[in-house]
């Protein structure tokens, strides 16, 4: 038997972001396993919690939908982070947390006192960045069913899962919108500006290739290739997101860009504890 959570991830309200399964102490259980127990719980990633091969690393994440294993995701690092801290882990860097993914080694930092549970990683580099192709233009009009004229711009801001970021006039045209699943082959970001809120924009991702569901509720490595490409220019320095309003979420992502670096940051809550067999 194996220690188990279920981590609520960018949201104080408890139930009102986006679930991960963490498997913990999962040295020893084969791919297949975790493939297998990823597709069972039939959340968006499953996680587990391994011993680090790297020096500099507290732990060693591996992360799975449903479908397939994925190199990084973000609300995936900030959930586990959570659960492998309220589990008794202690960073070798005090308040600064160094996991090891697919994706390389990731910092997490804690906000706050001991006691708060908010984390925020720095996000990864960018795999792909830069134009989008007339014809991925087309392909993503017409999955969106928007025209040319309501995209305000468009790039790639992919960091893992293959995100392309389309950005809208306003956060009403982001909530307004009614894809095309049938059509919709690539996993779009889409984001759009606020104003006289809490929040300084509306989030949505459409991601059935990355995830094998149409929408996923509030998502940390989108946030992140969105920090990258607008912070400090369309939108603030420092902002927070709002994301799966459309859905019945309230996940709220704290990004912030200091110098190079550009944080995104969320709570978490544990909501399931137990064990699994595996």
């Amino acid at each position: 038997m194996r220690d188990f959570r279920q981590v609520d991830v960018f949201s104080d309200a408890g139930l009102g972001g986006n679930p991960v399964a963490v498997v913990h102490a999962a040295d020893g259980v084969a791919d297949e396993e975790m493939q297998a127990f990823a597709r069972w719980t039939n959340l968006s990633e499953t996680t587990f919690l391994l011993t680090p091969t790297e020096p500099a690393a507290d732990y060693r994440l591996r992360i799975f939908t449903p479908a397939f294993e994925l190199p990084f995701a973000g609300h995936p690092t900030i959930g586990s982070a959570h659960a492998w801290l309220e589990a008794g882990g202690r960073p070798a860097s005090g308040d600064r947390l160094v996991q090891e993914c697919g994706a390389g080694l990731v910092t997490l930092r804690r906000s706050g006192d001991q006691q708060s549970r908010r984390l925020a990683f720095a996000a990864p580099p960018l795999v792909r960045s830069g134009e989008v192709s007339e014809q991925d233009r087309e392909r993503i009009v017409r999955a969106l069913r928007i025209t040319h004229d309501d995209v305000v711009d468009l790039e790639w801001i992919d960091n893992g899962p293959g995100w392309v970021g389309v950005l809208l006039r306003d956060a009403d045209a982001v909530l307004a919108l009614e894809p095309d699943w049938a059509v919709l082959d690539l996993d779009i970001g889409v984001v759009g500006p606020r104003s006289g809120d809490d929040t300084a924009c509306e989030v949505r991702a459409l991601c059935p290739l990355t995830s094998g569901i149409t929408e996923d509720p509030v998502t940390g490595s989108l946030n992140a290739g969105i920090g990258q490409w607008l912070a400090g220019t369309v939108l603030p320095a420092s902002y927070v997101a709002a994301q799966g309003t459309a859905i019945g979420r309230v996940g709220r992502v704290h990004v912030e860009r200091d110098g190079e670096d550009v944080w995104i940051g969320g709570d978490a809550t544990t909501v399931i504890h137990g064990e699994v067999s595996l």
